[in-house]
């Protein structure tokens, strides 16, 4: 692997390369009911396996997916590729949004412990495996009486052997707080990027000595540079004219001038040291805390490459995220950490 070493994975003992891949983007087409897009659009599973076989050969061990991707798709991709390799290998996935295989749609939101139980079930069998190591909750919002079901629920899973850990895929710190001072919560994956820092998970992680899993990390691919304002996303693409709301880096189907034009001011500091920008980017979130694990999503072997050879270059330094918190002001001075 690169010259940095590996990760705790917050309060467990579990030992993960410090890049894991996200496996969204190899579940293949998703939509939701009202008609928006869930998915990065069609995919080629023989090279979803073979990029994922490339990553193990370079030292990953870290893949996190989720059951809504691709309507249980991502998951089969990855039990599939996965199988040989279980026992060296960190599977997280999540559970909490209902979806139908055939129309490949999601159909709503589930969160009763029977219905856990059943997608943990469904899970294991899509994952070819007997165990979940990381189990996230994969609801934005949650209320406080809801949690404590949910914590209530994993924990059984956890003394039944079927996960090992738990935590929960969101950017509400306040909610987040009182789920982990509540459970035995391990981890928080919420968004993490040069462009969008996030002080007061990163503050929760710290503090409760929890893993930050760090998605959008390449700000939904606009951090990889290869977008321009003339730039125009299919419509089955989740960032293109069908784009939910809730995302803010591409309007239109087309790249957000504002977006853009942050990226622009910081690109040369990025691109440092002989770094891509993809791996500019990835050296951002290792240098903002030692508590990140940044899993960058994939759909080629080309891309899985170039994330992973991000290791060799290892975190930026001070002086570099310095600058680019000058740069882009109105944002706390962040160290970088010395791996």
């Amino acid at each position: 692997m690169g010259k940095m070493k590996k990760r705790i994975l917050g309060k467990t003992s579990i030992k993960v390369s410090p890049l894991g891949l996200g496996c969204w983007a190899i579940g293949g087409l998703l939509s939701r009911e009202e008609g928006t897009e869930a998915s990065y659009g069609i995919v080629n599973d023989i090279e979803s396996i073979k990029a994922i076989n490339r990553a193990i050969d370079l030292g990953i061990n870290f893949f996190d997916t989720a059951d809504v991707y691709g309507a249980g798709h991502s998951e089969e991709i990855l039990g599939k590729a996965l199988k040989e390799y279980r026992d060296d290998i960190i599977i997280a996935t999540k559970f909490g949004n209902t979806f139908d295989n055939e129309r490949k749609k999601i159909t709503g939101i589930n969160i009763t412990p029977d219905y856990i139980r059943k997608a943990c079930e469904s899970s294991l069998k899509r994952l070819n495996t007997d165990f979940i190591d990381l189990y996230w909750l994969h609801c934005w919002s949650v209320s406080k009486e809801d949690l404590i079901s949910i914590r209530n629920t994993l924990d059984q899973l956890r003394s039944e052997g079927l996960i090992t850990s738990y935590g929960w895929s969101t950017d509400l710190s306040d909610l987040s707080e009182f789920f982990v001072k509540n459970s035995n919560c391990t981890a928080i994956q919420h968004e993490l990027n040069v462009l969008h820092n996030m002080d007061e998970i990163i503050d929760l992680c710290e503090k409760y000595n929890l893993a930050s899993v760090n998605r959008t990390v390449l700000a939904m691919g606009l951090l990889t540079g290869k977008y321009s304002l003339n730039s125009k996303l299919p419509d089955n693409d989740v960032r293109g004219i069908n784009a939910p709301d809730w995302l803010k880096y591409f309007k239109n189907g087309k790249p957000d001038p504002e977006w853009l034009g942050k990226l622009e001011k910081i690109k040369d500091i990025l691109m440092s040291d002989g770094r891509s920008m993809v791996q500019g980017a990835l050296a951002w979130n290792w240098a903002r805390s030692n508590k990140t694990i940044p899993i960058p999503g994939f759909k080629t072997v080309k891309q899985v490459e170039e994330n992973i050879q991000a290791i060799e270059f290892g975190p930026l330094n001070n002086n570099q995220m310095k600058e680019i918190d000058e740069i882009l002001g109105d944002r706390n001075f962040v160290y970088a950490i010395d791996d």
